[in-house]
């Protein structure tokens, strides 16, 4: 196997800090820069919406000096508009750089190529090194994903047998995956704006729904209860304990008074009336756009993963299987509903990817819709 050369180690690097980044960017992308003269890091940067200015300032100012005639690695193209910051384009070239080397264009059309073009105006040399640009568009997937659809990347998650059930008849208590799996899960929902759960989850687990990470964020995880007549306890956990993070999506057929009084504890009451009586998902995610949420994470039960998925709102699943298998035809699965009634009619999944969970479980990543290339 060849060596990687010194090119690739700081593109490498540049990759490397941007993932810094994971959790304190939205609705920005992750991106990390690094600043090289002479074989030699000089300046390294990486990006948080809190801390404003971008990875390719950050270095530059810790190179000074040292970046004239330096060459800027950075995990994504410059920008070259006006934000809440000025372009990077002007910062980069005001510092003497002499070539950038970014794997991918911004898909943000107030950029998209416009970077790269003026820094060739400028004479900077540019370079795509191809080999990086999938993991470079994964990094920032849901980034991607709502710059090119102007909606967010909604992810189903469960943990489920292997015989395919997510809940037994009779008694749920104990869980279905390891407590590995589960703190993967939690990075999941680390990486997520917003998740998602139906009214019939909360009333049977009293859950919480919460990033239990504990690692910082940018922007708090809201918590959304798809909850047609407001059933939401009053006692709840999710009510008792909000922050101004939790949301309760009905219809308009809930009680008025009830509204108010979920209000009054903090939560949030959003009114979006869909087919059957029931909450509108598609709405839900329109208004998730607006409010430029990039990802949701759906951790529900049978029915609303069905809704989810027969309404088109699904781009990704990914489902943690546990050794394990309920049988019977009372178990749940994971999708209920009416499903298919024809095997060639089945959702198709695709670009799987397994991901081990050592000693005996693995999770199942696949995209149900996405736009472009996962």
């Amino acid at each position: 196997m060849t060596a990687p050369t010194q090119a690739q180690d700081f593109m490498r690097e540049a990759l490397d800090l941007a993932r810094q980044g994971r959790g304190l960017t939205s609705p920005n992308p992750m991106v990390g820069a690094v600043v090289v003269r002479q074989g030699e890091v000089v300046g390294r940067g990486y990006h948080t919406y809190a801390g404003v200015e971008h990875a390719e300032i950050a270095a530059l100012a810790q190179a000074g000096d040292s970046a004239r005639g330096a060459t800027l690695y950075v995990s994504l193209e410059p920008c070259s508009h006006y934000g809440r910051t000025p372009p990077c384009t002007d910062a980069i070239i005001q510092a003497g750089i002499a070539r950038v080397v970014a794997p991918i264009a911004d898909p943000n059309p107030l950029v998209a190529g416009e970077g790269f073009a003026k820094l060739r105006q400028a004479g900077v040399s540019v370079e795509l090194p191809s080999e990086y640009a999938g993991e470079a568009r994964k990094l920032n997937l849901p980034f991607f994903h709502f710059m090119g659809t102007g909606r967010p990347l909604v992810t189903l998650k469960t943990a489920i047998t292997l015989d395919g059930k997510i809940s037994a008849p009779d008694d749920n208590r104990g869980w279905i995956t390891s407590e590995r799996a589960r703190a993967h899960v939690q990075q999941l929902r680390h990486d997520h704006d917003a998740i998602l759960t139906g009214i019939g989850t909360v009333l049977a687990d009293d859950c919480l729904l919460t990033d239990r990470t504990g690692l910082a964020r940018c922007r708090p995880l809201l918590r959304i209860v798809l909850d047609s007549q407001l059933r939401l306890p009053l006692d709840s956990q999710m009510v008792t304990r909000t922050q101004g993070d939790v949301m309760a999506v009905t219809t308009s057929a809930s009680s008025p008074e009830r509204r108010k009084t979920l209000e009054s504890r903090g939560v949030r009451v959003l009114v979006l009336d869909g087919p059957g009586g029931r909450t509108d998902l598609r709405g839900l995610v329109a208004w998730l756009a607006q409010e430029r949420y990039l990802s949701l994470m759906i951790e529900a039960g049978s029915k609303v993963n069905w809704t989810a998925l027969e309404s088109g709102s699904v781009d990704r699943i990914f489902f943690y299987y546990g050794p394990k298998i309920l049988g019977g035809l009372e178990a749940l699965p994971l999708a209920g509903g009416i499903g298919r009634r024809r095997r060639a009619d089945a959702i198709p999944v695709h670009n799987i990817t397994v991901h081990p969970i050592p000693p005996d479980e693995f999770a199942v990543e696949g995209f149900v819709n996405v736009y472009g290339d996962c």
